[in-house]
């Protein structure tokens, strides 16, 4: 499944070939129809909120996702490590997002990745970026 992430390790560009695959406890009692159907609404989904997001110099990643639970980590990568409105990114945006329009997610978890330096994330950041100091 493209664009689906499952606990990638690296920068946004490596992230974007590994697919979600779910454990046995993951994915529960659901039948493959209902599991592949989720996979991939939930795949479409997330592109079109990774589209917006890069164009602002950051990536967003699935880190993890329990489907039958409907639980689902995330994790904002690149300029977001610098950007003043990345928390109100994941919920406002992620988490908002993923809740109206997959009726089987129940929580979203999202953390941002802050290990590049800095600056080198302020580089990164353009549209609607916000650095956090000035």
């Amino acid at each position: 499944m493209a664009g689906a992430k499952d606990r990638v390790e690296g920068s946004p560009s490596q992230s974007a070939d590994v697919p979600i695959a779910p454990s046995e406890e993951e994915a529960g009692d659901l039948s493959p129809e209902e599991l592949e159907r989720r996979r991939t609404e939930l795949a479409e989904i997330v592109e079109l909120m990774r589209e917006a997001i890069q164009m602002d110099g950051g990536d967003l990643v699935l880190t993890r996702v329990d489907y039958r639970a409907g639980i689902v980590d995330v994790e904002l990568q690149g300029a977001c490590g610098s950007c003043a409105i990345s928390s109100m990114t994941l919920r406002a945006g992620v988490d908002r997002m993923l809740k109206e329009r997959l009726k089987w997610v129940r929580e979203v978890h999202g953390e941002v990745d802050e290990s590049l330096d800095y600056f080198e994330s302020e580089a990164l950041g353009r549209g609607a970026y916000v650095p956090k100091y000035y």
